[in-house]
């Protein structure tokens, strides 16, 4: 299965991440700069150091199409509740409906995900 076009998908996947890296220290830091700081480690870092061959042009460490999904969900999650966490009620929607735009652009991208998951086939 080859790998779908997905640059739309791909603008909004980027944007809801733009938002939980901001979002989500923004909402932790009034609990502790230590998490803040980590948060934005593991957002940032995760899906850098971790991606599926064929997604990605540099693989650091492959992994299954499977856990790209998951990574994407973590990122539209902390994207989410974040925004409702430390932003005005507005913001937050809007950000939940980027969020759920991406989700459902990101379908034929997580189908190709799952067919090139070894565990699958």
């Amino acid at each position: 299965m080859e790998r779908p076009d997905d640059r739309f998908a791909s603008t909004l996947r980027f944007a809801t991440e733009l938002v939980a890296w901001v979002a989500t220290p923004w909402a932790l830091s009034t609990y502790s700069w230590l998490l803040a700081v980590l948060a934005v480690v593991v957002l940032i870092g995760l899906p850098t150091v971790f991606s599926t061959p064929g997604d990605k042009r540099q693989v650091i460490i492959p992994v299954p199409g499977t856990v790209t999904i998951l990574l994407v969900l973590l990122q539209l999650a902390a994207a989410v509740i974040s925004a409702w966490l430390a932003w005005p009620v507005y913001a937050a929607a809007l950000v939940s409906l980027l969020a759920a735009a991406t989700l459902v652009t990101e379908r034929r991208r997580w189908r190709w995900l799952v067919s090139t998951d070894p565990h699958t086939a």
